[in-house]
């Protein structure tokens, strides 16, 4: 059983020990306890106690008929009993919960390379995909749940707090109630940056030394998945405006490293920018350029730093001149 199924079980536990009439306050406390030591409890404990209250059959379960009185015996084995059946039924329901959420995770949109695209999504909210982006969406009354398979998308999501909406890049998640904010999965690189509220970056190896990470407006997290090394810069609006800009069509550079620009390019066109020399690499460049038009950014280099350009059939080398 993976965390997930584990988490929806004992959320069913929970679920069926409320109804009974020996619940008491230690057990509340207890209750409230366990929905205290992780978000994904209480989006469990929302989502099946619903469940429990819509069902006609598990009400049936929770009532006991007044007209007739049976026998003793029978009525206390039918009490002992009565949670017990509940239970089993919450869990089955679980169970198919967590059956549908993954056969439910059917949307999926994508995007070629140097493509962009906006989709409304069924909560309300919206996600912008950037260039070469492929990520599945699973919204409906239970869950918002994102899974990003490579590229980069921004999110306007929808404040619902039933509903926390989830994004799944490899290894890590975001977490969010309402909020405006964009993630990058490219190979090992994961980056996370908030134009407008708050979100929860989770590890979900479960390490100890991975805690949640709290990002408010204008705060970025870059990360390598395969290094485990993570860089968290706080209130930066203006930084974070600039990651955006690709929303535009736009690419903005500050003191970037050429062989960063070149990377960042290379994410929009099929020719690739190739540096050839490490100090080439180096030169620092700042502006805004247009994704789109790569070779006007390699004129301006051209014209700009004296650099040597050779045309191929897919690359484009650049070294000193």
């Amino acid at each position: 059983m993976n965390s997930r199924e584990h988490i929806e079980t004992e959320a069913a536990r929970w679920v069926a020990r409320s109804g009974e009439q020996a619940w008491g306050e230690a057990d509340e406390v207890a209750l409230q306890s366990w929905l205290a030591e992780s978000i994904d409890h209480r989006v469990a404990w929302l989502r099946l106690r619903s469940v429990w209250q819509r069902a006609d059959r598990l009400a049936a379960l929770r009532h006991v008929p007044i007209d007739v009185e049976p026998p003793r015996a029978a009525r206390v084995r039918r009490l002992n009993w009565l949670p017990w059946c509940a239970a089993a039924a919450v869990c089955l329901l679980a169970i198919g919960l967590v059956f549908n959420h993954v056969n439910s995770a059917r949307e999926t949109y994508r995007t070629e390379i140097g493509g962009r695209q906006s989709v409304p999504l069924a909560d309300g909210s919206r996600v912008e995909l950037n260039t070469q982006t492929r990520l599945r969406a699973a919204i409906d009354e239970r869950q918002r749940e994102v899974w990003l398979e490579e590229g980069e998308a921004y999110f306007e999501v929808e404040r619902d707090p039933s509903r926390p909406f989830v994004v799944h890049a490899g290894e890590r998640s975001v977490t969010v109630l309402g909020t405006k904010f964009s993630v990058l999965r490219e190979g090992a690189r994961f980056e996370v940056v908030v134009l407008e509220g708050q979100v929860r970056v989770d590890d979900e190896r479960k390490t100890q030394q991975a805690k949640p990470i709290l990002l408010s407006r204008g705060g970025i997290v870059l990360a390598q998945q395969d290094a485990r090394a993570t860089l968290i810069v706080d209130d930066s609006a203006a930084r974070a405006e600039r990651e955006l800009s690709w929303r535009q069509g736009v690419l903005s550079f500050e003191q970037t490293p050429l062989a960063e620009a070149a990377a960042e390019f290379n994410r929009y066109h099929r020719r690739q920018l190739v540096i050839v020399d490490r100090s080439v690499a180096e030169i620092r460049i700042g502006g805004s350029f247009d994704a789109a038009g790569l070779d006007a950014f390699v004129r301006l280099l051209q014209r700009g730093f004296g650099l040597r350009v050779e045309e191929q059939a897919e690359r484009i080398l650049i070294s000193r001149g």
